[in-house]
């Protein structure tokens, strides 16, 4: 794998996510760029770090722990994946952002060991917002009352929300689930107080729908690293 092909490839995704930012009536750098770097070999993170990408995305806690120490600490590592609970301790230190809070039991599990590392955790609330059963995640209705019982836990910060939509033929079949995972912040900041200002969804097949109901972070890998 060579650099050229994942700069030009980097170069030209954030051409398009700056424009789609612009169409969504935000800035043009109000879209964080997750590169998502599970299973790629750590010379393809070289070549993405080599054109000016710092947001990596791991999902498999044995690969990270083994990648993310042969990079400078300057970078920012996203969990991404599903996360047992007797995984936090190893993840917690390394993450600057897990995106997988996904039950009130797996809330307490990171508040107990963030206050034993005398950390603090800053996660996203994955929401199940198609009810997909093959996805993880807190069900719509369930998400405020859960809300309210994790921000009564210490060493615990809530960012915002994630969600990964059913599969679908296309983007714009997606992109209703990107506007109710939307409305369902907007409601939760409103009745919690907190900002939740992180939307983290969209990936390399329907990025620029995420972007466009109000995304904030997208999770992109094969568009920059190739197919894996």
């Amino acid at each position: 794998m060579t650099t050229a092909p994942i700069a030009d490839r980097l170069a030209a995704l954030r051409e398009r996510l700056a424009a789609a930012s612009l169409l969504s009536g935000r800035a043009p750098d109000a879209v964080t760029l997750c590169a998502v770097s599970k299973t790629f070999p750590p010379d393809a993170i070289a070549a993405a770090i080599a054109a000016g990408q710092s947001v990596f995305g791991e999902s498999r806690v044995q690969e990270a722990l083994t990648k993310i120490p042969l990079f400078p600490a300057s970078l920012h590592w996203h969990f991404i994946g599903h996360l047992q609970s007797n995984k936090i301790r190893k993840i917690l230190p390394l993450t600057h952002l897990v995106h997988t809070l996904d039950s009130l039991d797996l809330a307490r599990h990171f508040s107990r060991i963030a206050s034993e590392l005398n950390l603090t955790a800053r996660c996203l609330l994955q929401v199940n917002i198609a009810r997909d059963d093959a996805k993880f995640g807190l069900d719509p209705d369930a998400t405020e009352p859960a809300l309210t019982e994790i921000l009564a836990l210490p060493n615990l910060s809530i960012a915002g929300l994630m969600t990964i939509p059913a599969l679908t033929d296309s983007a714009d079949a997606a992109r209703p689930h990107f506007a109710r995972l939307r409305d369902l912040r907007d409601r939760l900041a409103a009745s919690s107080g907190l900002p939740l200002p992180e939307l983290s969804m969209g990936m390399s097949g329907d990025w620029e729908a995420a972007v466009a109901e109000g995304a904030t972070i997208v999770r992109i890998g094969s568009a920059i690293f190739g197919d894996r």
